[in-house]
Parts: structure tokens; sequence; C-alpha cells
């Protein structure tokens, strides 16, 4: 991935939303008025009223939120994902393992993690920059072209484009080493290559590069990490920031995965209402439960998360709840979730589903809880990841 250091003005990027809910000959805000209201009405039509220099903060929390959680869950992405098959990576990780020796990844080599050999918070030093990685970067794209193409709507031309200019190929000469398969290093990976490589290759536009019958990772967990940023461009209006990502999101992922992407923007959008009125474990609950029902009620998505939920209202630890998340779903393959029975790579260690419900355990255990929503999340397995959902990360730390 092309480094993109600078964050790109987060706050004119969420000016160009504001200004395209309101009369074309009305003159846009800038930093000059910092005290502007953004006003989200929603269909019912109930209002909220935004701070813009609140909501400005809140946005920088959510930027370092992610760039704390990303680095830290490096640390342990990998590690643990069970013993099913040819698989063996040991017993998971419990809360008692924070602070203590990094195990090595399935791609370890025998090694911990070159980032930290014990488990704990990876931060920048001071004056330093937080480096990009494949959680953040493609957000910047994303975030860059709306700016540049003065647009809150971004059409399958301008995602192509954009993706074929800021991403480099694996056909030309990189800043980094070769892959493993000989191919120049972009650090694009499983969906994210695939749907690069249909737009390079064979001129394809979203959404047709996130179908099943062109990209066969269509159902891994890219998309989700890369588009939750479209609910914090529509405060308080999930409506709007589901059509903002419709695309994005379709470019990497289809069906349950698609979905599972959804409901994470549903929670940011989500985030800046009711902020001052109900304590934050429990608005948390509420934005959780508003963006489940945006989830087909047959998808394994809806019943994982009814699944996990259930765990938490019964009083299991958040180990507990991990363990039977695993033996459910990808021993006992329950809920229409079959991936083990395809036989991919690390069991389908990237997928969309499996993470999810990993992310939920760290979500509803960590209780609004930065710190512990973060360690539950860098100790759950899997792919490490982390929701980074705004209650406990953005709008509040």
């Amino acid at each position: 991935m092309k480094r993109h250091y600078i964050i790109f003005s987060i706050l004119l990027t969420f000016g160009l939303f504001a200004n395209s809910c309101k009369s074309n000959n009305t003159k846009p805000d800038t930093l000059a008025n910092p005290e502007f209201n953004y006003v989200a009405i929603k269909p019912d039509s109930a209002m909220h009223r935004i701070s813009r220099t609140k909501y400005y903060e809140q946005l920088q929390g959510f930027w370092l939120g992610q760039c704390i959680a990303n680095w830290t869950g490096l640390v342990t992405e990998m590690d643990k994902i069970g013993n099913a098959g040819n698989i063996k990576t040991g017993e998971f990780y419990t809360r008692n393992d924070w602070g203590k020796p990094d195990q090595p990844s399935i791609w370890g080599q025998g090694v911990p993690s070159a980032l930290s050999s014990t488990i704990d918070f990876v931060f920048a030093d001071k004056d330093e920059i937080w480096g990009a990685d494949d959680d953040t970067d493609i957000e910047y794209i994303y975030q860059h072209l709306l700016y540049t193409n003065e647009t809150t709507v971004l059409t399958a031309e301008q995602i192509r484009e954009g993706w074929l200019k800021h991403i480099y190929s694996q056909k030309e000469e990189t800043p980094f080493e070769t892959d493993p398969d000989g191919n120049y290093e972009n650090f694009l990976w499983v969906s994210n290559q695939r749907a690069y490589n249909l737009m390079e290759e064979n001129g394809l536009l979203p959404p047709a590069t996130g179908k099943p019958e062109n990209n066969e990772h269509y159902d891994m967990i890219d998309a989700q990490l890369t588009t939750e940023i479209f609910g914090l461009f529509a405060p308080a209006r999930p409506d709007v920031a589901l059509r903002m990502a419709y695309l994005p999101i379709r470019t990497t992922a289809d069906g349950n995965a698609a979905w599972i992407s959804e409901f994470y923007v549903t929670m940011h959008a989500l985030a800046s209402v009711k902020s001052d009125e109900i304590p934050l474990k429990e608005r948390i609950m509420w934005m959780a439960n508003e963006a489940r029902k945006q989830l087909p009620g047959e998808s394994y998505a809806a019943k994982m998360y009814d699944f996990v939920l259930s765990r938490f209202n019964a009083g299991v630890s958040w180990e507990q709840a991990r363990d039977e998340i695993y033996l459910r779903y990808q021993i006992e393959e329950k809920d229409g979730y079959d991936l083990t029975s395809r036989n991919l790579y690390c069991n389908g260690c990237f997928a969309a589903g499996i993470n999810y419900a990993s992310s939920l355990v760290s979500l509803f255990w960590g209780e609004g809880d930065i710190k512990e929503t973060i360690k539950i999340a860098v100790l759950a397995g899997w792919d490490a990841t982390i929701l980074r959902q705004p209650g406990a990360d953005s709008l509040d730390s």
C-alpha cells in the first residue's frame, strides 16, 4: 500500500457531508466557524444537534483509538486460531496472558512479533507518526476520494480510479520486498488484493469486484475493516451512512461479509445519538442492538450476534464465550457457517464471520472501557479484530 502518513483533513471531509444536506446556495462552512452545529434530521423527524468542535475532537479520538488498537492487535493476530484438522495453535489465550510473552503466529516461523515480545499495548513514540496498515490505508483512500471528488457517494469508476492510483500493483517494483510467491509486496491481502487484480487486469468495477463468481475471497474480513468510517461521515443518520458505504463495502464483500460491514457502519453512525443521555455501557448495547436490526434474520451474521449476546446475558466469562464460538462455528459449523468444510487456508482465519463473532466478545465484555475492549480483542484469537466502535474508543476517550 502506498503509505499516506498524513491523515487527510477529517473536519473538511465531514464538512462536505454536512454541506451536501443543505441548499446549493449555502456558503460552505469552514474552520473559521468551529462552533457550527451539524443538524441530522432522521426520517422519523427526530433532530440531533451536534457540536462541530466536539465532533472534530471525537474524530481525532477515532483515529487515535484505531491506531492503538490496530498496532496492538498485530502482536497476536493469527497466534491462536484453533486446533481443527492440521491446524494446531494450542490453547487460546486468556486474560492471564496479558503482559506475558507473545507466541508465534501461524506464519511467525517460531518467533514472537517483531513489534513486541510481550502481549501489551503498542504505542507510537512521542512525535512519531503512526504507521499505516491494511486496516486504515483504504479508509484513508476513501476519505481522500470523497474530498477530492467533492462528493458524498463515490461512483464505481471513482473507486476503481482511486484504488489503482493509490495502491501499488504487484507487477511493479515497490519499496518493499517480494512476498513468498515472488510478487512485489503491496501489503494487500485476500479480498482486497483480488478486487485490485480484478480492477487492474479485468477492468471490473464494484460491485462486480466483490461478487462470489469473480472474487473467491468475498466472505473474508476485508470490508469490515475498511468501511466503518462512512458511519462517522453521517452522524445520527445510518440510512445515509449505508448509502455512502454501499459500493465501498461491495468492492470486496458480498452476502454476510457485506451485512457485517453494514453492522459496523451503522454502529458508528449511531455513536453520536444519545451521547450525553445514558451511560456508555448502556449506549453501546443500544447501538449494537440497533445495528443488529440491519442484519437479515436468517443470516449467520444475525445468528452469531444473537448467540454471543445470549452468552453475555448468561454471565459467562469472555474466555468461555470465545471457546463456545470456536466450538459452535469452526467445529460444529452451526447456523450455516460452513467455512471449515471448505478447507480454506488456515481454516478461514481471515473470514468475516468468525472474526465478527470474536469482535462481539470484545464489544460486550469490554463494556465501553477502551483498555478492556482492546485487551479482550487482542487475546480472543484469529485476526485479533478490534471492534473500533465509537462508543468506546472514539467519542468518549
